[in-house]
């Protein structure tokens, strides 16, 4: 399994996960239950005229957190905006009710992937797993992220950073 097919997995699993960006310098976050993978690629998608959406246009540095089965999952990385015609009849397929809803209404959805992105998957009280996901060259990655990285732990062995 590459490391894209694993963040997928667990989204699917956790079904809604928290879309995290910014709006100036104040932290927003919103439940999203949207994905798809295409191509070695998670595609996520909301309403262009959505704050959400300006907001990771102004700042593409973003945040997915999800939750499954006593786990969680950070999924961050840099939102690549694509304008794709067959990647928007996917999401028609996928859900063609609210594609319905923003045609009735006018509106245009944006899709995005995250570039350059990193997961980490932990327990309540220890990194379980970390990788990168997607490079900006396109490969996925499939190696384990971490060598160099300064890890602290407390005297009884727990790392603060997963408090």
């Amino acid at each position: 399994m590459t490391n894209v097919e694993k963040v997928n997995e667990f989204l699917d699993k956790a079904k809604t996960f928290y879309f995290l960006t910014t709006d100036g310098d104040q932290p927003k976050g919103r439940p999203f239950g949207f994905h798809m993978l295409v191509d070695g690629k998670i595609y996520f998608g909301c309403g262009i005229f959505k704050n959400v959406y300006k907001q990771l246009v102004a700042n593409p540095k973003v945040e997915i957190l999800a939750v499954a089965g006593g786990e969680f999952m950070r999924y961050d990385g840099m939102a690549k905006v694509v304008k794709d015609d067959a990647l928007l009849a996917k999401v028609r397929e996928i859900m063609p009710q609210i594609m319905d809803l923003y045609d009735k209404n006018g509106w245009e959805m944006g899709l995005f992937y995250l570039e350059n992105g990193h997961a980490e998957i932990r327990g309540m009280l220890d990194l379980k797993e970390e990788f990168d996901v997607w490079r900006k060259n396109g490969e996925n990655a499939s190696n384990s992220r971490g060598k160099g990285r300064f890890r602290m732990k407390t005297s009884n062995g727990i790392s603060p950073s997963s408090w």
